[in-house]
Order: structure tokens, then C-alpha cells, then sequence
């Protein structure tokens, strides 16, 4: 499960790092809720990558970032070729689908142009 989760984080740091962006890694993730820093140049943007078994899109999230400054999450269903990019949000927990995320197939072109919606 560890190395399948970490793949996902690859995926997001190569999408990213090919569409300009600078990433940096934490080397210890541990209460920062932070799976990467990526940054524009004069600005920094911490993200969190998740991974779901959902049935349906519509499944509950839960917020585990409470208070991280996190930009944004980074969701991917592991059991299809579909993923969210959503805001990091303040409720215990929400719709995976609901209408601020932004869906998107895992392909970095989607996946990017989901990213560059927020």
C-alpha cells in the first residue's frame, strides 16, 4: 500500500516538474501533512496526495489537514483512472465530487489543466 501511495506522489511531482513548476520533498512528512512543496518562483504551494477505494465519486472525504496551510489535495481512486484536485477545505469532511474539486482522468494533461482550475 506504502509504495503503491508513493507512486501517486511521483506521478503529481513528474506532472508538475514537466509543467514548470519547482518541487521539493519534505524529507519527514510526519504531523505536517505535506507531501510536496512546489513553487512558481516567488510563490509556495504545500500539497497533500491521497489515495481512495471508492465505489462512487461521490464518497466522504475526511479533512486529516486541520490547520496545515495546505493549498490543495490531490486525490486518486485506486481502483479506477480517475482522480480530484481540491481545494485544501475546512469541514470535517465533504463530497469528493462536490462542485469546487475538479475532476480529472490520470493523465498529466487533465490532471494539470484540473490543477490549473483551482
Amino acid at each position: 500500500m506504502v509504495l503503491r501511495n508513493s507512486s501517486y506522489e511521483s506521478l503529481v511531482v513528474s506532472w508538475l516538474m514537466r509543467d514548470g513548476w519547482q518541487v521539493f520533498l519534505p524529507i519527514l512528512d510526519n504531523a505536517h501533512q505535506t507531501d510536496m512543496l512546489i513553487s512558481d518562483g516567488p510563490k509556495y504551494y504545500r500539497i497533500q496526495v491521497k489515495t481512495v477505494d471508492a465505489a462512487t465519486e461521490a464518497v466522504l472525504v475526511e479533512n486529516r489537514w486541520k490547520n496545515s496551510n495546505l493549498y490543495c489535495v490531490v486525490f486518486f481512486a485506486r481502483n479506477s483512472n480517475w482522480g480530484y484536485v481540491t481545494p485544501a477545505f475546512k469541514e470535517p469532511k465533504k463530497p469528493l465530487n462536490s462542485p469546487d474539486h475538479k475532476r480529472f482522468q490520470q493523465t498529466q494533461s487533465r490532471f494539470l489543466k484540473a490543477f490549473h482550475a483551482l
